[in-house]
């Protein structure tokens, strides 16, 4: 059972990625044909998003990793069902395609975490196996190396985001997940690099000094992100007299309007994931323009505030290619592709603050080992910029309020 339940966790990754570039695909050309569609439809998609979200799948929203991390801290097996159950785990996949129907920049890796970890916790229940915590970080480790077809990066991710430390009575279980979920995944895509891959380095002493701007830059741009998130959640049942608690689905409209209104006035660049527009920019087939990161940052701020399913990772690597690429003209002699891949890796690990995962897996979805130094010193710089700014990481804070909730639902 762990053994299917670790190849079903590839290959839902793999149909969950081939759907949502289908849904992104569709939407774009919706766009293309009426521009001002978004004005109409992207409001409405996030208002049914956030009533199906409260109605029939609750603890879906958002990434789906805070969910994660929450269901391996409680001991209470009731409340770790209630995070991962398999109506969650279904309720995760449909409404984060339906948000990226509607124009929501969010991206499906972080749900894939969740998903994963639903589906390993679910076949542990069906063999009876004990252990369920392992279970968990298994299947999140599992859903990151299938989402990205970064094995690597899903055994850091599940030792430094996950644990935040190494579990050794978990390790194999990690390791066998990781290889069996790749195996699954490798089935049906091939092997492939998700942004292709570069073959840039950084040679020049100018570049040492790129590696420190872009660590500064996207270090300061990643935490601050993660602080108004932060805030912003603790804030919203304060504002405007907690409409937003009171009429979540009002609200959530309200954030699909502002996320339209970012996208229509961007020319549709901040639209879903922004893969497209970060793989043209390290290809070299199309510039992002200077204000490209701060739209996108903005558009990924209003998306997890409204509260409908959907992750952070591609948007995060997108905001940071946009920052690579709007530092690029002043360090005119390091090649722009590399400035892009600081840009990714520093903002990637300001936002989630943890570098090592950050660095492993830019290396991996370039599938260039030789700019494994200038990426390691970015995210490290990165890494302790954001730590000033926003000293609890952003996941742990919002998986706080997964097990407080829990906790408070256990007293009643």
């Amino acid at each position: 059972m762990f053994w299917a339940g670790a190849l079903a966790v590839g290959l839902v990754a793999v149909g969950f990625a081939l759907a949502a570039d289908r849904v992104q695909e569709a939407f774009d050309h919706a766009v293309g044909v009426m521009p001002y569609l978004p004005l109409v439809l992207s409001p409405a998609v996030f208002a049914l998003s956030a009533w199906a979200t409260l109605r029939w799948f609750p603890n879906s929203q958002g990434s789906g990793i805070p969910q994660a991390i929450a269901a391996r801290h409680l001991r209470d097996p009731e409340s770790r069902r209630r995070l991962l159950a398999p109506r969650t785990m279904v309720g995760k996949i449909l409404l984060t395609l339906l948000g990226l129907a509607g124009g929501a920049s969010i991206g499906r890796e972080g749900p894939t975490v969740q998903v994963g970890a639903a589906l390993m916790v679910g076949c542990g229940n069906l063999a009876g196996l004990g252990g369920q915590r392992g279970l968990v970080l298994a299947g999140a480790a599992a859903g990151v190396a299938a989402a990205f077809n970064t094995p690597l990066a899903g055994i850091v991710f599940a030792i430094e985001e996950m644990a935040r430390s190494y579990e050794n009575r978990a390790s194999g279980l990690v390791m066998v997940a990781v290889v069996l979920a790749g195996i699954s995944s490798l089935a049906v895509t091939g092997n492939y690099a998700y942004f292709g891959r570069t073959d840039m380095a950084i040679t020049q002493a100018q570049g040492w000094v790129a590696m420190a701007v872009c660590g500064v830059v996207g270090g300061l741009a990643g935490g601050l992100f993660s602080r108004a998130v932060i805030e912003a959640g603790r804030l919203l049942p304060l504002w405007l007299g907690g409409a937003a608690v009171r009429r979540p689905v009002v609200f959530a409209a309200s954030c699909g309007l502002i996320i339209a209104l970012i996208g229509v006035a961007a020319g549709g660049l901040t639209f879903g994931t922004g893969y497209h527009a970060a793989r043209m920019a390290l290809d070299g087939t199309g510039d992002l323009p200077w204000w490209f990161a701060p739209a996108k940052l903005a558009a990924t701020a209003v998306s997890t505030l409204s509260g409908i399913p959907g992750g952070l990772f591609a948007p995060s690597l997108s905001v940071g290619a946009g920052i690579g690429s709007a530092l690029s003209p002043l360090l005119s002699d390091v090649p722009g592709p590399a400035m892009i891949m600081l840009g990714m890796v520093a903002y990637f690990a300001g936002v989630t603050q943890s570098p090592i995962t950050a660095f492993v897996i830019v290396m991996e979805m370039t599938a260039n080992q030789g700019m494994v130094v200038p990426l390691m010193a970015s995210a490290m710089i990165a890494y302790g910029v954001s730590r000033m700014v926003c000293p609890v990481p952003l996941y742990h804070a919002l998986a706080r309020r997964f097990i407080a909730a829990a906790h408070a639902v256990g007293k009643h």
